[in-house]
């Protein structure tokens, strides 16, 4: 699967089953702070708002960024949320880090208990990266599940899996794609797909190559 089309034929959606624990308890609590007057509806439907207005069009930014500027790029490395501030991006809390693919190393993230996720800059995690399927074969059999995605790797390149935490997200910055030594900072974020930062795709290759 590449940018944000439908769900990829061998990476199921959410299975259809009843809520979890963890997503009855997220309701039970919302509701009890709104009862207790702590937030109201409001609050929440605009925090809401303010989560879907959020897309990959900020990461491809930052990776785009990186690219073009090697001092951005080693101040993303040390410290994704402190450079993403330069992009008038806030991360909030969460510490987001940033791997990044060589000619020898390719980076794929996952969250293996739930579906941690660096949202701020990726917007709302695609179905297929919350289902069981993907986050318990990628660890086990990453070149499998690329495979699936499209993603042919050398057999030489090294595949490195970055479990996500409720405290720590990743973000990878995979390798700017030949041919496009030309091309501006803007352009070059359009060959970045959401995909491409989980690790599951590569950059697009310039147009007409």
């Amino acid at each position: 699967m590449s940018g944000d089309h439908g769900p990829h034929p061998h990476q199921p959606d959410l299975e259809d089953a009843p809520a979890s624990e963890s997503e009855l308890l997220a309701r039970a609590v919302e509701e009890l702070l709104i009862e207790q007057s702590v937030i109201t509806a409001s609050d929440m439907r605009r925090a809401i708002e303010s989560g879907d207005a959020r897309s990959p069009a900020s990461g491809a930014r930052l990776v785009a960024r990186c690219w073009v500027d090697p001092a951005f790029e080693r101040r993303v490395l040390a410290s994704v949320n402190d450079a993403a501030r330069e992009l008038g991006l806030d991360l909030g809390p969460v510490e987001v880090r940033a791997v990044k693919d060589t000619e020898r190393v390719h980076n794929v993230i996952v969250c293996t208990l739930c579906s941690c996720y660096p949202v701020g800059l990726l917007g709302a995690s695609p179905d297929w990266y919350k289902s069981r399927a993907y986050r318990s074969r990628v660890v086990r059999e990453p070149r499998a599940v690329l495979e699936e995605f499209g993603t042919h790797l050398p057999q030489d390149v090294e595949l490195r899996v970055h479990d996500s935490s409720a405290d720590l997200r990743y973000l990878v910055i995979p390798l700017r794609p030949a041919g496009t030594e030309g091309m501006s900072e803007e352009a070059l974020a359009t060959l970045v797909t959401r995909d491409c930062m989980i690790g599951t795709a590569l950059p697009a290759p310039p147009a007409g190559d």
